[in-house]
């Protein structure tokens, strides 16, 4: 990654990522949020791929939990999070090293108002699917119209911003919108686009593992066993693999993902050589269990990429709908409670490093102290609606490391009585009802890391007379309770990137609270939350759209919604020798897009080792000051 876009990071200025300028008025190769995208018209291909990376081999990752559908378009099933990446192709392509820009796929050209009220694309003349029939308008429209009305709810939110889509000429296609929000252009090039005739007769938001999804992308499904096994191979006759966009990408002849029923499991078969590829989130574990046969033999390479990512929100979401959770002061007790120095230190070793705000390690996360200038203005036009923290400033409690962690405990239990909860007899009680306090923390089966956290939660909490219950699903129930928002608390991840959209609608929008299978697990209303989305995706400046951001994570801070554990700010990952990825790391780092798009299988000589010039490239690439990503959802 180059210093020049960690320093533009650090300074808090996106410039260099969003561009400057007026809006697109011809039809052109990109489109970016504001200005212009930074690669010419005429690039060979996108600066972190390899438009030389041979063709051939495989990547297998160890996946925990199971799946029951391929269709990951709807809302019905369970479906592995990679094959919305792996199988759908859109318009446009997004690039992991400018937030908000994309470039041409299935469309050749993208052209829009200036005012962004309609967006018009080009479809590319060679666009095809992989049963070797043509991509077309006609599939277009339909792939729009089916997903905003059948498909996954998180599709509705656009689709009702659309007034009409219409075919404007050959291989023309115009969507125009209702309301103004200068992202809508950019969301409609990362609509997939599915072959209608496939679906014709079937049901497609009923569709599960009898239909495999037939697109246009480099990856089709070969092979599967339910809950087992997926393997999808290279399509050898894929339309795109010449176009800038695609050149150098997705080489690998098959990418395999294999499914295990827990952790210990996944990291067996990865120390055995099952799977060749790994992501390793606990830094204990990664300093303390890596030193097997392969890794020392240089069969296996350790690396740790840096990026300029937010840290999004990892750790367990209070459901606000529940009446145990509707009082800030009790979501801010049971964070006083988290004791997160000494869970911390018993799962990484102190290691790792808290989240702090939703967009923390970014330009776009809350400062330190009161809220000043832009932000501030932004955040009094809802100050009725804002939490005590808000305007001030607002910081997590940190604990002495000591497993009682006095100070939080009697601070949690100080804010309890404040809301009508005493200690009686030992027991947590509602001193106008008697009623005790009691809810349920919901895990998914195979999670040992989140297990052992909750397990010391608890004993705090019981410190304060509270005793939860416990219950652990599988993948299925996990998915069914959680898309019920059938749950008192709950482990949930919500990564955020330096282009948030209309995609916070979904996150912590109040029309999305009530909306089954959505994203806004903690079921925020807030005035303040939506107004701010709002002002991000009308923001007609940089300087706005940052300040936006700014006030939006210190709303959704202090809304004491979730209960955070540790970043990621690098990317552990492990694989073997024989798997390459280009020097070049984008902004994002490791991030969907990047692997297994712009890896490759190249065999190391007998005898050689990849280990010391990894080691190299790694501190190489490394920036003085940054903390060394999850997954995609």
């Amino acid at each position: 990654m180059t210093s020049s876009i960690f320093n533009s990071l650090r300074n808090g200025t996106l410039a260099l990522l969003l561009g400057t300028g007026a809006g697109l008025a011809e039809p052109a190769h990109g489109i970016a949020m504001y200005g212009e995208p930074a690669l010419p018209a005429d690039f060979t291909s996108l600066p972190y791929a390899n438009p030389e990376a041979p063709t051939g081999g495989r990547m297998a990752t160890a996946e925990v939990g199971g799946f029951d559908s391929l269709n990951p378009y709807i809302l019905k099933g369970s479906v592995p999070w990679q094959l919305s990446y792996l199988i759908g192709e859109s318009l446009l392509g997004r690039t992991l090293d400018e937030p908000f820009t994309l470039y041409g796929l299935l469309a050749e050209s993208v052209e829009t108002a200036e005012d962004r009220s309609w967006v018009e694309f080009t479809l590319h003349p060679e666009a095809k699917f992989s049963d070797g029939s043509p991509v077309t308008v006609e599939d277009v429209i339909w792939s729009f119209e089916t997903l905003g009305t059948e498909g996954h709810p998180r599709y509705l939110g656009f689709w009702e911003k659309v007034e009409s889509i219409e075919e404007t000429g050959e291989r023309k296609v115009r969507l125009t919108f209702n309301t103004p929000d200068r992202e809508l252009a950019l969301l409609a090039g990362l609509r997939p686009i599915l072959k209608k005739a496939q679906w014709e007769g079937e049901a497609f938001a009923e569709s599960g593992l009898d239909v495999v999804p037939i697109t246009s992308a480099p990856y089709v499904i070969e092979d599967f066993e339910a809950g087992r096994y997926i393997s999808l191979k290279r399509d050898e006759d894929y339309w795109g693999a010449d176009i800038p966009f695609r050149r150098g990408t997705n080489v690998l002849d098959e990418i395999r993902l294999e499914f295990f029923g827990d952790e210990t499991a996944a990291f067996e078969a990865f120390k055995t050589g099952e799977t060749n590829f790994t992501r390793e989130f606990n830094v204990a574990r990664w300093e303390s269990q890596y030193d097997f046969p392969r890794a020392r033999d240089g069969e296996v390479v350790l690396e740790e990429l840096p990026h300029g990512r937010p840290t999004g929100m990892t750790g367990f979401v209070m459901n606000t709908r529940r009446p145990v959770f509707e009082d800030w002061r009790v979501r801010q007790a049971m964070i006083e409670a988290f004791n997160f120095e000494f869970i911390n230190d018993a799962m990484t070793g102190g290691a790792q490093p808290r989240i702090t705000s939703y967009f923390s390690n970014s330009p776009l996360g809350m400062e330190e102290g009161p809220a000043e200038g832009r932000v501030r203005e932004f955040l009094m036009r809802w100050e009725e609606d804002l939490l005590p923290g808000a305007l001030e400033g607002y910081a997590l409690p940190v604990g002495d490391g000591t497993e009682r962690n006095r100070a939080g405990t009697a601070s949690a239990l100080s804010l309890l009585s404040s809301a009508g909860w005493v200690i009686d007899n030992g027991v947590l009680t509602n001193e106008a009802t008697g009623e005790a306090f009691a809810f349920e923390i919901l895990l998914e089966q195979g999670s040992s890391e989140n297990a052992a956290i909750i397990d010391m939660y608890v004993q705090a909490l019981e410190r304060i007379g509270i005793t939860p219950t416990i219950s652990t699903v599988d993948s299925a129930q996990f998915k069914e309770r959680t898309d019920a928002y059938d749950f008192d608390m709950t482990y949930f991840r919500r990564g955020l990137s330096l282009s948030p959209g209309n995609e916070q609608y979904a996150y912590w929008g109040s029309e999305a609270a009530d909306t089954p299978g959505g994203r806004n697990a903690m079921g925020v209303k807030s005035p303040a939350v939506d107004g701010l989305i709002d002002l991000l995706l009308t923001s007609e400046s940089q300087d706005d759209f940052i300040a936006a951001a700014k006030a939006l994570d210190r709303v959704l801070t202090t809304g004491r919604y979730a209960i955070s554990i540790y970043q990621w700010n690098i990317s552990r990952i492990a694989y073997d020798a024989d798997l390459h990825h280009p020097e070049t790391i984008p902004v994002f780092g490791d991030w969907p897009g990047w692997q297994p798009d712009v890896w490759w299988y190249e065999e190391v000589a007998e005898g050689e080792t990849r280990a010391g010039a990894e080691a190299d490239e790694t501190s190489a690439n490394a920036e003085p000051g940054e903390s060394p990503e999850e997954t995609a959802q």
